[in-house]
């Protein structure tokens, strides 16, 4: 029989690439219904490392990448905002919480993949409702994902009829440490442990490796995926270096562990299979699962052990962080000044991320009474301050050039947008020192006052992130809904002045409280005009 090896590369290839585009295009519809509070939920839920092995699971199960939520881990550490312990703790989630996909492919729903494409595709691109938008994503993604996984399984099949291949499989049996070889080599070079996985799967599906076969080139995937928080910590500090390193020590050490008694496990997802009436993807995905929930079972105890190690290996005290410009490249002003106008509207994205930051750890600070987020305000305010210096300047030689008159309004647009967003920070720190002020006299606010002022600062947080969106997405149509909310915002703080005026009188609240209260709100509301400037700037056409 003759093997049309053009045609298995070609589907095998296309599968991969469809799968891992999917992957991606459903993460990136899960993250956007999730929110942009990643970073920040991952920041604030992250106070001892159990908590941390929870979100890292949990946002892991959102946006279906451990690679990702790693290295924001690892931006974290780099930024002086999380300890080690924690961000090995997130590690140990994200681990767990990639199993996910798995346990999706496993449910063998890629006959119904073409529907689902198609549910997503009219969801995203004929409903205007953003929600639907973003479940029509999701839906894309996992249609993708399953259509991707059929493409490949197809494409393997016509090799359980060459001899060669299935002794070679066959062999894996008897070489556990060349199947996690082969697993962690496919990982590093795919980039995406999910992938790798369902190519597992797919194999073990169509009878070309058998389980114990199958189990060493599963826990080498695990492996491969802490590739990504090594490249993402190579030009960080030694803190992110040693979250790096935690990650390797961490798979490193489960697989050991699992290839010491791989004979248990693999009799262990046996009993699974038979006694639960696994299909063959689902007893991957359970193997997946067991590995790694093990793995983290076995070494939370050690978390402090591992830090300690690690701390060893990569000796050095932390660096001083340092925030700095990213995009402004000084080479562009003469020789190409409207690419350089370009990357100051980058640069004005990444100033507007710490304001942002800065923003969220004061209400972090409010509701939490923690000092350490007084600190974290500090710091992204310096950041902005920096940034917010390195941009004016940037933007000031580039006025120099010549520049038309369209070029010319861009750039005062900018300039008056980096003034907002160093105004936003301003006042987050403010509301930072007012708190520290509050907490220093006993000032405690009812729980009514609590409410409104937690739903003032929602409110607020979500027009400037939409504010931001409206700036990278040149979005106008949801320019004109922030201009509404940002009316709602004005008519609610004369609600809630009037409201809070009402406890006064009663005796409800006392003086000092009244005045923080109202204090904040202003905060809040200035913040929130700032915020429209920036929109006020995209329907004007001059951003």
């Amino acid at each position: 029989m003759s093997i049309n090896w053009q045609e298995i590369a070609f589907t095998f290839l296309g599968g991969l690439g469809l799968f891992l585009f999917s992957i991606k295009y459903m993460g990136d519809g899960l993250q956007q219904a999730a929110g942009d509070k990643l970073r920040y939920y991952i920041d604030k839920y992250t106070s001892n490392p159990f908590l941390g092995v929870l979100i890292g699971i949990v946002i892991t199960g959102l946006i279906q990448s451990s690679s990702g939520v790693t290295a924001i881990a690892v931006g974290l550490v780099s930024a002086g905002l999380l300890g080690l312990r924690q961000a090995i703790g997130i590690v140990m989630g994200a681990n767990i919480g990639t199993t996910v996909t798995s346990f999706l492919i496993g449910f063998k729903l890629g006959d119904y993949g073409l529907p689902i494409l198609f549910v997503g595709a009219v969801l995203f691109l004929f409903v205007k409702n953003r929600k639907f938008n973003n479940l029509g994503k999701i839906l894309f993604g996992l249609g993708g994902l399953f259509f991707a996984l059929n493409l490949m399984g197809d494409a393997m099949a016509p090799l359980k009829d060459i001899q060669a291949f299935r002794d070679y499989m066959v062999g894996l049996s008897d070489s556990p440490i060349q199947g996690v070889f082969i697993g962690t080599v496919l990982t590093v070079l795919i980039q995406s442990s999910s992938a790798t996985i369902g190519i597992l799967q797919s194999l073990y599906a169509g009878g070309l490796v058998d389980l114990q076969g199958a189990l060493p080139i599963l826990f080498g995937d695990n492996i491969g995926t802490t590739i990504t928080a090594v490249l993402a910590a190579l030009g960080s500090n030694i803190a992110a270096k040693r979250v790096a390193g935690a990650h390797v020590m961490f798979n490193v050490i489960g697989t050991v562990i699992c290839l010491i008694l791989l004979a248990p496990f693999t009799h262990l997802v046996e009993w699974f299979q038979g006694n639960l009436g696994l299909t063959k993807e689902m007893t991957i995905a359970f193997a997946h699962g067991t590995f790694n929930i093990t793995n983290t079972v076995i070494q939370f105890p050690f978390i402090g052990a591992l830090a300690y190690i690690v701390t060893k290996i990569i000796p050095g005290e932390d660096e001083v962080v340092k925030y700095e410009a990213l995009y402004l490249d000084r080479g562009l002003i003469t020789s190409a000044p409207s690419i350089a106008l370009g990357n100051a509207k980058r640069e004005l994205v990444h100033l507007a991320s710490y304001a942002v930051q800065a923003l969220e750890a004061s209400y972090a600070y409010i509701s939490s009474s923690d000092s350490k987020y007084a600190t974290k305000v500090e710091k992204y305010e310096n950041a902005v301050n920096t940034i917010d210096e390195e941009l004016t300047s940037y933007l000031i030689d580039i006025s120099n050039e010549a520049l038309n008159e369209s070029e010319n309004e861009v750039l005062a647009s900018s300039l008056d947008s980096s003034r907002d967003l160093e105004r936003i920070a301003d006042h987050a720190n403010e509301l930072a020192q007012l708190t520290t002020e509050i907490l220093s006299k006993n000032v405690i606010f009812s729980e009514e006052a609590q409410a409104e002022l937690k739903k003032m600062y929602t409110m607020t947080h979500r027009l400037v992130l939409d504010s931001i969106r409206v700036i990278v997405d040149h979005d106008k149509v949801l320019a004109g809904e922030l201009l509404e909310r940002h009316k709602e915002i004005a008519k609610l703080e004369r609600q809630y002045r009037r409201v809070h005026t009402k406890r006064l009188n009663r005796g409800e609240c006392s003086a000092q409280a009244g005045i923080s209260y109202v204090d904040i709100l202003s905060h809040y509301t200035r913040i929130s005009d700032h915020g429209i400037n920036l929109v006020e700037k995209v329907i004007e056409d001059v951003i």
